[in-house]
Formats: C-alpha cells, structure tokens, sequence
C-alpha cells in the first residue's frame, strides 16, 4: 500500500506489515489508543469529507485490521451500501460465522474493487505455486467472494492446504476495499 495516498495520522496504523488471521485473530492491543483516538475527520486530515458513510467504513477497516472485530462490527453494522456491507462480511467471515458473511457478500452485489482483486488473487495463486484447494483463483473470470468464503471454511476444517495464500489474499483484499472507499470518501 502507497502510505503517501493517505494522510501522516494514517500511516503508523496502516503501516504495519500485518497479515490478518482468517480467524479472529489477536487485537494488536499497542494499536488501541490511536484507533480510538480516529474520527472521520482525523481519517481524512486536511482533506474535505464527501461520503462519511465510506469514510466510517474505513474506520471499521482498521479495528478489523488490527484485530479488533467487535469495534469493527459496532461501526460496520450500522453502514448501509456496498462497502458497508462488504466490511460486515469480511468480520463475519472471520468470526468464523460463513452463513452470515455469505448474507452480507450478497448485498455487497458486483463491486469495482473485485475486479483488481481477482487479478492479485491469481498473481499471488501463481507465486505460491497454486497449493491444494487455490485453484479457484486461477480460475474465476470474475471475483467470487463466496468461493473465497469457502476456501476459508475449508481451510478452518483443515481440508485446504493454502492458507497463507488465503491470509494474503484477505490482505489485498483489505487494502483495495480501504483505498477504494478512502479515496472515494474525500473530494478530490
């Protein structure tokens, strides 16, 4: 991720090289007094806020990137459109809940980050020498979060062997969905 995108205040939260677990995970507890001290205002900087729904999302996006799913889930919970409902997915896919993030990936409907996603998804299959169970990536002319929801649940059941893969593409994820509603959250 390009730190120069985004405002200074921004830089020390997203510049962690944090690889998300698929599961819970651990709150990255040295990480809470800056993620509570963030406001929408604080997020954007000097830039002027255009969409405070996105710009919330991406509230919501750095408790889950650091771990903390219920801060993110009382932020995500109440944002309606696409990306709010993609953020609530995303937590609930790791909670591990699969039904639940399937109910909020189907109100996400086709988005444009899913396209570069897809792209990176396979890059990042080929690299890691297409491991049992990644093969979908490879595959797929066109993103399919709930293929992805189901390689994190076989992945949970031990019966897919990629997930470091899957961390990474949850990664990329994360950072296209944040970028794209960052951006999209301030006038240019």
């Amino acid at each position: 991720m390009d730190l120069a995108a985004f405002p200074p205040d921004l830089h020390a939260l997203l510049s962690v090289e944090r690889v998300p677990e698929l599961g819970p995970g651990k709150p990255n507890t040295v990480a809470r007094p800056a993620l509570e001290a963030m406001t929408v205002e604080s997020l954007v900087g000097s830039a002027k806020v255009r969409r405070p729904d996105l710009a919330r999302c991406c509230l919501a996006g750095l408790w889950l990137l650091h771990d903390f799913l219920d801060e993110s889930h009382a932020i995500s919970q109440d944002i309606s459109g696409a990306e709010g409902a993609w953020w609530h997915g995303i937590l609930h896919r790791r909670e591990p809940d699969y039904g639940n993030a399937g109910y909020w990936f189907r109100r996400v409907g086709q988005h444009p980050v899913f396209e570069p996603l897809r792209l990176r998804g396979a890059e990042l299959a080929i690299e890691a020498g297409s491991p049992s169970g990644s093969d979908f990536l490879l595959r797929q002319s066109a993103w399919d979060p709930f293929a992805f929801i189901d390689l994190c649940e076989a992945i949970a059941q031990g019966n897919a062997k990629c997930e470091l893969l899957a961390r990474q593409v949850q990664r990329v994820e994360w950072d296209l969905l944040f970028a794209y509603g960052y951006h999209a959250s301030v006038e240019a």
